[in-house]
């Protein structure tokens, strides 16, 4: 049978419903004549030994009365055809589960989409009790997707159920708070797979390796829940014997880590190429003193921070360093504000990423001040058809302001609204505030009357 005829059906006589604890099997259809041809449509052969025609309507049927939509529901169904080999009371049978789980019905579709296989009873009967120990009894409560990545986890690697429990016990026994264990189970489910005596092995290692307490531990895993990934504890030692060979003790690397734990996912010799840009620098003395204001472990990282900004835009990683080296001023800008010349860049002046390497002076200049204004300007100018040739990203950022006001501003009076640096009408202000010229005027010695007989015997010689 082929499930995607299904849709001009579904468009006509389904829509999403809201969850119906114990649903009517006679709410998916009224229609007779729909439901009948539904039924005269040809089967395939592989499942007619294993099940009905009827069972298609069925599990359709059932999906859609707890909150499946209509319209993605042929889709899914051609995707997951053992679906309608199962029967369909037990399918009800673990949408009940799942709901009593978390009786959401925006988990339930994001659980049946993400891992269809939570509807074979079998593979999920073993959560009917819940998850014990967590919820009751407890201050936890865990997120629609903290447990949609367990399920998912224990169904994929079909785990025992003992065995995931032993192992959110064992996170929980270590005093870590509820924001936190959702974000470890958020962003890294894979700890599930874990044994107790591992978990803790992990935890005792960055207790010792850091002299810290259970509560700092909480504020870095928080941050950076990779703690449970497999490698860590290996990584982490290469990390501390690199700093001590670039001269940063121990505390001052426990200090840094405390405050910004994302330094851990630093890969080994990575923020020695950082710092090692850094020296080769060649800009004016005042950009590296304020580079380097908060030490060199910090502006080492702060410049890793960026070259990972522009890999994940397109930037390999030679020319992330380059348009770094030649433009420094990109290191005093926060991340946010890099990432926002950037979205800028790509999605409003359609300029492909690329461009930086040529005008690396874009992400080192205002964004509000510099890159803003002139926007503005070369845009009305190019819908009024006022520009000969086209502007690109180096006529924009690297004329002076004057000659940028001269060029593109000044000819255009309308344009002066737009720019608003050089505006006629703005009052030019003082270098000096009123009176200060009287500072700078020399002082008036008083003259005796030796000076004044000299003065007119030197006036009788002239004569």
């Amino acid at each position: 049978m082929n499930i995607r005829i299904l849709k001009s059906l579904f468009t006509s006589f389904s829509s999403p419903t809201t969850i119906i604890p114990t649903p009517n099997l006679h709410y998916f259809c009224t229609n007779t004549t729909a439901v009948k041809r539904i039924s005269q449509f040809e089967y395939p052969l592989q499942f007619q030994q294993k099940s009905p025609q009827r069972n298609l309507i069925a599990v359709s049927s059932l999906l859609t009365k707890y909150g499946f939509p209509a319209l993605e529901l042929p889709d899914f169904l051609e995707r997951n055809r053992r679906l309608l080999n199962l029967d369909p009371a037990k399918i009800e049978k673990s949408l009940k589960v799942l709901l009593s789980l978390k009786p959401s019905q925006e988990f339930l579709v994001s659980m049946i989409s993400s891992c269809p296989r939570v509807l074979e009873y079998d593979a999920i009967k073993k959560w009917e009790g819940g998850i014990q120990g967590l919820e009751e009894g407890s201050k936890f409560n865990l997120s629609s997707l903290a447990i949609r990545n367990i399920l998912e986890v224990s169904v994929k690697f079909e785990l025992d159920y003992d065995c995931v429990l032993g192992s959110l016990k064992c996170l929980k026994d270590l005093g870590i708070t509820n924001i936190t264990l959702n974000k470890v189970l958020e962003t890294c489910p894979m700890v599930t797979t874990m044994s107790a005596i591992k978990i803790h092995d992990s935890f005792e290692f960055v207790i010792n390796a850091f002299g810290i307490g259970r509560v700092e531990f909480d504020s870095i895993l928080r941050v950076y829940p990779g703690i449970f990934a497999f490698g860590f504890q290996s990584k982490v030692r290469q990390l501390l014997d690199e700093f001590k060979v670039l001269g940063f003790n121990m505390e001052m690397v426990k200090k840094q880590v405390l405050k910004d734990p994302r330094i851990l996912a630093l890969e080994v010799g990575e923020l020695s190429r950082c710092l090692e840009l850094l020296k080769s620098l060649k800009c004016r003395e005042i950009i590296k003193k304020d580079i380097f204001r908060e030490g060199f472990f910090k502006a080492g990282y702060e410049v890793k921070l960026r070259v990972d900004c522009l890999r994940n835009h397109g930037l390999t990683l030679r020319d992330a360093y380059s348009v770094l080296w030649k433009e420094p001023r990109v290191i005093l800008y926060h991340i946010e504000d890099v990432e926002r010349k950037i979205q800028f860049l790509v999605n409003v002046m359609k300029v492909d990423i690329h461009c930086l390497i040529e005008v690396p002076e874009y992400l080192g200049v205002n964004f509000e001040k510099h890159i803003l204004p002139r926007f503005k300007v070369i845009d009305y100018l190019r819908s009024i058809g006022g520009l000969g040739d086209e502007v690109g990203l180096r006529e924009l950022i690297k004329p002076s302001r004057l000659k940028f006001y001269n060029l593109y501003v000044k000819p255009y009076p309308e344009c002066e609204a737009i720019y608003g640096r050089f505006a006629r009408n703005d009052e030019v202000r003082s270098r000096h505030p009123v009176g200060m010229w009287k500072l700078f005027k020399p002082q008036n010695n008083l003259k005796s009357k030796e000076d004044i007989m000299n003065i007119k015997s030197y006036m009788d010689s002239l004569a």
